[in-house]
């Protein structure tokens, strides 16, 4: 039997390229767990960056212990790192968000509540979108439909990193390819319970 982990929240952040945005990013993150107050920790996973991403991560990882550094030896993409980060995660319940700043930290406790009010999975739903219409929302759209649909789970948006886990949730889940958007429909098909929260979309 697995031993229960002290470390109630993971923060799981793929990097790539994300020299600039990584300090104010860990700055934010940190802010926002310390007044949450349980122990946690932050899971950065450095997927193949060619800038001085994985640098400044090792810097940081020296002075806050509860900073955990992955890098993975290429570019494998969002999947793979998620799937690394979620490896290397010990808390009960594990948070992903992108580490590009396109994602605010401050709705993690958001995340949080909706957890707390007894379900499985919680995914951030892109409700006001900015990116182009025909070339990125549209086919979006379109895709999450067809998801929802052939799913039967009743989210609005499969494709967003910003989702909370239980920690049962992904233990027996091998991702690779673009399976993170099917996280949703493989635990809905072992039983858990979805709900989904808007979120901005800086």
């Amino acid at each position: 039997m697995e031993k229960e982990s002290a470390i109630q929240y993971s923060i799981v952040i793929p990097l790539f390229n994300e020299e600039d945005n990584l300090r104010p990013l860990y700055m934010k993150v940190v802010e926002i767990m310390n007044a949450v107050g349980s122990p946690y920790q932050v899971v950065f996973v450095d997927d193949g960056s060619s800038d001085g991403t994985y640098a400044l991560l090792r810097e940081i990882c020296t002075n806050d212990s509860r900073v955990v550094a992955v890098r993975l030896r290429r570019n494998f993409g969002q999947t793979t790192a998620l799937q690394a980060g979620f490896d290397n995660a010990e808390g009960q319940v594990i948070i992903s968000l992108d580490g590009d700043l396109q994602h605010d930290p401050a709705e993690i406790p958001r995340f949080i509540a909706k957890i707390n009010e007894g379900y499985d999975l919680v995914s951030g739903w892109r409700a006001k979108r900015i990116d182009t219409w025909l070339t990125r929302r549209l086919p979006s759209r379109i895709a999450n439909w067809i998801m929802a649909k052939l799913s039967g789970v009743d989210i609005h948006d499969f494709g967003t990193t910003f989702k909370a886990y239980r920690r049962e949730v992904l233990q027996h889940m091998r991702l690779y390819g673009e399976h993170h958007r099917f996280i949703p429909a493989l635990a809905s098909s072992s039983g858990a319970r979805i709900d989904e929260i808007p979120i901005k979309n800086i």
